[in-house]
């Protein structure tokens, strides 16, 4: 299979030890309902199929996206697939009237309702991984995580995840209940999860799920500048990377992913996924990187970055990238790992 071959399924790995058997790549649906724009739901839904014909089985989604949208637009993907694909989503992250307002949400009331929420809008009966979306440190893991272990104990959760932890709190929550997967943000642009993350995922067998893999769609070079190139209705518009100067500093670090990708007649995105995969690999973890797209030829393209491996002169050229970014992950980090560790 050559690096821009066809939609050959991908490989699959077990989610975290004793996990679900899933694709080696994932598909992050958010942007099906909310934050980058208008969608088209018909073409939105090719994607679903186009991603299970490919080998993806991981579809990522949360009650916070469209305050609960992106859960209804899959339900119908989920009936028909139920077998077929683990479904994975989220608590944690309350909104309100306010579009500003975001809150964050451990007790075990607030998981009680959410997961019962969760369940009615994805018509579905059990959660194959449910993870805690951000961690508010105020409320001890022996509750959150505690709660969440009843409902694995209750038949409407399969396994539990945990999203912008430091390594000290995953062991803390994994010893709570296991804990099958941690989605944070990890790509060329955002490498702050290998300071301690990284390193207890991989010591507990705990597989890594690196959302915004594409750092946003900027690692995919297609903003020549993406302070002036973004939509209406796009959040990126708000996001420090994607502002100003800082994109335009960002946008020349792409200089050696758009070098190897044209050496390769591959993409700059297929460069970057890639690079997530073998990062991983150096420290001994399974990972299931969930780029996000809402389109088949993007599917493909995505997909496609499973069947490429680096050289090491190339990982040399991309290992500088991440400490020269320009701005935050986010406009406010206080939610985040990293503003923790």
């Amino acid at each position: 299979m050559t690096e821009n071959g066809s939609t050959a399924e991908i490989e699959k790995v077990e989610l975290g030890k004793g996990g679900p058997l899933v694709g080696v790549q994932g598909l992050g649906c958010m942007g099906m309902s909310e934050f980058y724009g208008d969608t088209d739901e018909a073409v939105a839904r090719q994607t679903l199929d186009a991603a299970l014909d490919a080998g993806v089985t991981l579809f990522d989604t949360a009650d916070v996206y469209g305050r609960g949208a992106n859960e209804e637009f899959l339900a119908p993907f989920v009936a028909a697939h139920r077998e077929g694909i683990t479904l994975a989503t989220k608590f944690a992250i309350e909104r309100t009237d306010d579009p500003v307002y975001r809150g964050v949400r451990n007790d075990r009331a607030y998981i009680r309702r959410a997961v019962e929420d969760s369940l009615r809008r994805l018509g579905t009966d059990v959660i194959d991984l449910y993870y805690m979306h951000r961690r508010d440190p105020a409320v001890p893991f022996a509750e959150s995580v505690g709660t969440m272990a009843e409902l694995v104990r209750e038949g409407k959760v399969r396994h539990l995840g945990l999203s912008e932890v430091t390594g000290a709190e995953l062991r803390e929550a994994h010893a709570v209940h296991p804990i099958a997967a941690l989605q944070s943000e990890w790509s060329l642009f955002s490498r702050d999860v290998e300071r301690t993350a990284v390193g207890a995922a991989a010591e507990l067998g705990v597989a890594f799920v690196p959302y915004s893999p594409l750092g946003r769609g900027f690692l995919t070079g297609a903003f020549a500048d993406a302070s002036v190139e973004l939509t209406a209705g796009d959040y990126r518009q708000h996001q420090p990377r994607f502002s100003g100067d800082n994109a335009k500093a960002n946008t020349a670090l792409l200089a050696p992913v758009r070098e190897i990708a044209a050496a390769r007649g591959a993409t700059p995105g297929k460069i970057a996924l890639a690079w997530v995969q073998q990062r991983a690999a150096v420290h001994g973890l399974t990972v299931v990187p969930i780029p996000g797209t809402r389109r088949p030829d993007r599917l493909a393209e995505n997909t496609a970055a499973t069947r490429i491996t680096l050289t090491d002169p190339e990982l040399a050229l991309l290992e500088p990238i991440a400490a020269g970014v320009a701005g935050d992950r986010y406009p406010d980090m206080g939610s985040t790992s990293a503003a923790r560790e």
